[in-house]
This record gives C-alpha cells, structure tokens and sequence, in this order.
C-alpha cells in the first residue's frame, strides 16, 4: 500500500475475512442453543422448570433463564437471529441499524403460534425487571395455574390479579374457586369426550363435575366446605390443567363457555326476581309475632270481664277544645309506641285525647291492650272502621279501612352532578279511609294525624297555636321531589310544577276548612276519573291525595319531623336526636326484621317488655 492507496482486491479480502469470522461465530453459537436449549432475554418459557439455572449471555451480558427441555425450531430461528443481530451489531460499528435487524420479537404466548409483538429495545432488559421485581427474586412469577408467568399483555387478568392480590379478603374465596373450576371442566367436557383415545380422562372429568356439583349443592359458604376441599380442589385442578394441554376445537370451548355464562345469567335474574318478592312478602305481612299477640289479646277480651273504660272519658271525646290525635293503624305495638312517646313528652296530657282508628280484626285486641295499660291521664278511643256504615248518615261513604299509601320515587340528586348520583325518597301520602275524617269526627275543628311509625320526641303541644293562615294541611314537604318529576302519575291535570310533594307522619288538619272546601267530595271524583285509566292503587292514591290538596298545603318547619328511618341508612345522629317526631317511611319499618339497626332503639325504648303478652308471642 503506497500513498495511502487500498487496492480493490485488498477490500475485498477485508469483507471476506470479516464475512467468514461472522460464519465462525455464528457456527459456534447455533449448536450452543442447540444443546443447552438457550433463551435469549426476550423470551420465557410457559413450561415448568424442573431444573434450572442461569447462563451468562456472550452478546449482552445479562443472566436469563434456562430449562433443559428441548426448543421448537420456530423458537430457536427467533433467538438466533436476535444473537446474530447483536453480534453483527458489534462488529459492524459503521452500520447502528444493524443492531435492530429482525425488527421485533415475538414473545410467545404459550397457548397458540401467533406471538405479541415486543419493541426490540425491551429484549435487553430481563423480564423480571420490567415487572418491578427487586433484584436477587425470581424472573418468573408463578401464578395459580401451571405455576405460569403473567403475560405481559395490556389489560391481562392475571397482571391485573397480581397487582391487586392481597388489597382486600375475598368473601367465601373457596366457594368461587370452585364455581370457577366447574365451569371449566363442563366447557371442556364435550370437547374432551369427543377424542377416543381421551375415555379415560373423560370420565375423570365427569366424576370431578358431579362431585363439585355434590359439594356446592351442600354449601354456601366456605364455613360450610368439608376438611378434604383443598385436596379435592387440587385434584379438580389437575384434571382441568389435563384437558387444556389437548388439542381441541377453540370454538367449541367458547361455545359451550357462552351456554354456561347465559345459563348463570338467567339463574341470577331469577334469584333477584325471588327476592324481590320474597321481600315484598317480608315487609307486606304481619309478623309472625304480632299477629299471635293480636290473636291472644282478642281471647282475652272475650274471656274478660272487663267493662268499657271509654265510658267515663267519653265526653272528651268530642269536646273541641282538648288536642286530638287521630291515627289509622292495625298494629298494636306501633299505635302503642306512637301514643306513649306522645303522652312522655306532654307537658299537660290531661288535654291529650287518642282515637285509633282500626278494623274489625284487631278492634277487640286493641280495646283490651289500651285498656290494660295507662297512659298518665290521656284518653284512648278505639273506633272500629267497618262498624261506622251501620249508621245511617255514613250511607254515603264506603268505610273500609286503609293505611296510608307509601310511593317510592327515585331521582337525580341535585347536590351530585354525575350521572351515577341518584337518591331515593318515599312519599307517604293519605289514604282513602284519611277522606272520612270529617265525616267521622264532625265536633272537631282541628286535629293532629299521625301515622303509625312515628315516634315523638318532643312536646306536641305548640302545635295547636300554629296559624295555617287559610289552608287545610300542614304538613312537611319533601322539596327534592317537586310536582313536575311526577307528571307521570299526576296526569295532564292543572297543576304547578314547581311545588314541592308533602308527606303524611304528621299532619295539622283544619276540618273546618276542609269541610267548607269539600275536599272529600273533590277527592271522589278525582277517583273516578282514575279508575278509568287502569291505574295501580298506589299510583292513584298518590294523584288523588296530592290534587286535592293543590294549593292548600301550609309547609311544616323540617325541625318538627324527620323522614327517612325507614330506608335512609346515612341519617346523622345529631339531627336524629333534635327532631320533634321520627317518621320509619319506607320499607324498613322498626318492628320488622328488616329494621335498619342503628335506629330501632328510637322505637324500641317506649315498649313495656315484661309485659306477659309480648313474653309469651315472643316479641322481640
């Protein structure tokens, strides 16, 4: 070489040479995979690693994971030529792209030939790291099934599982796992009973299945499992991990997986159906208890010698210048704690009169109850409903007793503006047999109405000075359920949508008032006009009872009474104790099992418990 000149043959020598160590190499490193069955960083195997260990990596330096198991020829082609990009990367160092030459990597799934592309930069860090494992740990996370490493996929569940394992106890985890394997084996029982060579597994299968069905069929709930389930789940896993490693049709598996998945969803609407109306049953009965303390207390009278106590205190009963509290109930434990919680806070219950208003079933019962118990110096009316349509001036109307009507409403909550943010409210409004009242009681201008599920916490008696200033009703108005959310219900009728729905609980009635208005009478044909329209009772109930009163609603102040105890689970404590009255609406009513807990005790404390009927009904 003169002057610095490179002769054409002399560069071709240099290629030639530099060509022929890349073969050298290349020779040693294929045979190498060959027999040792090396995989490159970017590659892990779904098989178990009976025996493994960690081989240096000539090219990059980093330490992967090796089992002796041998290597398809697909896998093999994949790391030799990620090895032989990095080596010609480091022999060329003019050409950097040479380095990327195969583009991506394929990390192979385990379960099928198509692999998920893998940026190529990502094959020179150790799986392991890029999981965040700390240094030293294993590279391979196991994971339940065939102690297999997570796949690395976007949104895969078993990533998913491990990220959040161990945040919070599963309930009955047990009882899920093997819901989850009998799922399984039945989607892959017809796939596996149509290969003849698989008789055998087949029926391991099938006796695996009826043994799940056995076991789940007897429990549900962990506490419930016998002590043998883990050996039975394993040996269930077992059996599910076999019938995978064949070779079946995916479409089948899927198809008999959407069977099982419609099947368990028409179970669940049919359970949710059940308990919809067992609960219906639940809140719409009387309770085993208070029906047999009805039953006792109506013997007893007729077995008494008792005489009408009502006889001396019956010229308080229509003497209008006393206070007079009108309820419509069947239940005697509920009339009981709404009169004694009154007659407690009184500050004068010589002024206090009572007229419980029921029908013939529970008359006899509620005579005696009220006549056995006193009351400080209040006086008690019991008025049997039916028996009023024998006289003759109440011809006209139809006396059959009915309590008042509770409609749910559901709504958006004006305080939340997302579109999850819902609030539920039940409107309890009059009754029809509430319509009779001036018919009922014609010496009397005013009187309180109380519903059944009421408790007093507080001296009524401030009440009886409030000026209605013209109206009929004063009651609390329930303003999150305004009149226009209810056009449904209330028809094309005349009315302001703005206005808020009232409620019953408490009530200052002005009968006088109402008597001149003749609101009964607008209330009858506003029932005629509903019964031409198929409405439900409830529904008509509820347009009837907010008509009539269109307009002549006097809002009540909200420190007299509180609603909500009867569904509202997140009432404060504080605004609980400083009500005037407490109104149990809704389903949840405090002698009912269903009673929310934290609010019985309001009701519980105004019940005479070593009373013997109670002890012998068993009320608890």
């Amino acid at each position: 070489m003169k002057g610095g000149v490179v002769y054409p043959g002399k560069r071709r020598w240099r290629f030639l040479v530099i060509g022929v160590l890349f073969l050298v190499v290349l020779s040693m490193l294929v045979p190498l995979v060959f027999l040792l069955g090396f995989h490159s960083t970017g590659y892990l195997s779904d098989r178990p690693n009976s025996d493994s260990g960690s081989v240096s990596d000539a090219a990059t330096g980093d330490h992967s994971t090796t089992s002796k198991g041998q290597s398809n020829t697909k896998e093999i082609i994949d790391h030799a030529l990620t090895i032989t990009a990095n080596v010609k990367g480091t022999l060329t160092s003019n050409a950097p792209e040479a380095r990327n030459m195969t583009g991506v990597s394929r990390l192979d799934d385990g379960h099928s030939k198509r692999g998920t592309l893998v940026p190529p930069h990502s094959l020179s860090q150790p799986v392991a790291n890029r999981n965040n494992n700390k240094p030293g740990t294993a590279d391979v996370d196991v994971v339940e099934e065939n102690s297999k490493q997570c796949e690395e996929n976007y949104g895969s569940y078993c990533s998913w599982h491990d990220e959040h394992k161990g945040k919070e106890d599963m309930k009955d985890a047990m009882i899920k796992k093997l819901k989850d394997q009998l799922f399984v084996a039945r989607a892959y029982y017809p796939s596996i009973a149509k290969l003849p060579a698989e008789n055998k597994l087949t029926q391991e299968i099938k006796r695996n299945i009826q043994e799940l069905e056995r076991i789940l069929s007897e429990s549900t709930t962990d506490t419930d499992l016998p002590q043998q389930i883990v050996k039975i789940s394993q040996k269930v896993q077992r059996t599910v991990t076999k019938a995978k490693s064949h070779h079946v049709e995916c479409h089948n598996v899927d198809k008999k997986f959407r069977q099982i998945l419609d099947a368990t969803i028409d179970e669940a609407k049919f359970h949710m159906k059940q308990s919809a109306f067992l609960y219906q049953l639940t809140v719409g009965t009387m309770p085993k208890s208070l029906h047999c303390l009805s039953l006792r207390l109506t013997v007893e009278f007729f077995n008494s010698s008792l005489h009408d106590t009502e006889l001396s205190v019956s010229e308080k009963f229509s003497d209008p210048m006393l206070h007079h509290y009108v309820m419509i109930s069947n239940n005697i434990l509920a009339s009981s704690v709404v009169i004694n919680s009154t007659v407690t806070h009184a500050r004068d219950s010589g002024k206090l009169v009572f007229h419980v208003l029921t029908d013939e079933q529970n008359y006899f019962a509620m005579k005696l109850w009220f006549s056995r118990c006193i009351y400080r110096e209040a006086a008690i009316q019991v008025v049997n409903i039916e028996h009023l349509d024998q006289d003759s001036h109440y011809k006209s109307a139809s006396f059959r007793m009915t309590l008042p009507v509770e409609f749910r409403v559901a709504f958006r909550n004006v305080d939340d503006t997302s579109a999850t943010s819902s609030k539920m409210e039940y409107l309890s409004v009059f009754s029809d047999t509430h319509f009779l009242l001036p018919y009922i009681f014609q010496n009397l201008k005013k009187i309180i109405v109380l519903d059944d599920d009421v408790v007093v916490q507080r001296d009524l008696s401030d009440l009886w000075d409030l000026n209605l200033r013209g109206k009929v009703n004063s009651a609390l108005e329930s303003c999150s359920v305004r009149l226009g959310r209810l056009t449904r219900y209330l028809g094309d009728s005349y009315f302001n949508k703005n206005s808020c729905a009232w409620m019953s609980g408490l009530n200052i009635i002005d009968l006088a008032r109402w008597r001149e208005l003749n609101l009964t009478q607008t209330y009858r044909k506003l029932g005629q006009h509903i019964g031409k329209q198929n409405e439900s009772f409830e529904a008509s109930a509820l347009r009837a009872s907010l008509l009539t009163f269109q307009d002549q609603i006097y809002a009540l102040d909200d420190a007299w009474a509180l609603s909500g105890l009867g569904h509202d689970y997140e009432l404060d404590a504080h605004v609980i104790r400083n009500a005037a009255v407490l109104h149990y609406n809704g389903k949840r009513k405090p002698w009912l099992e269903l009673g929310i807990s934290k609010y019985k005790h309001y009701w519980k404390g105004y019940l005479n418990w070593d009373d013997r009927f109670l002890t012998e009904c068993n009320v608890h």
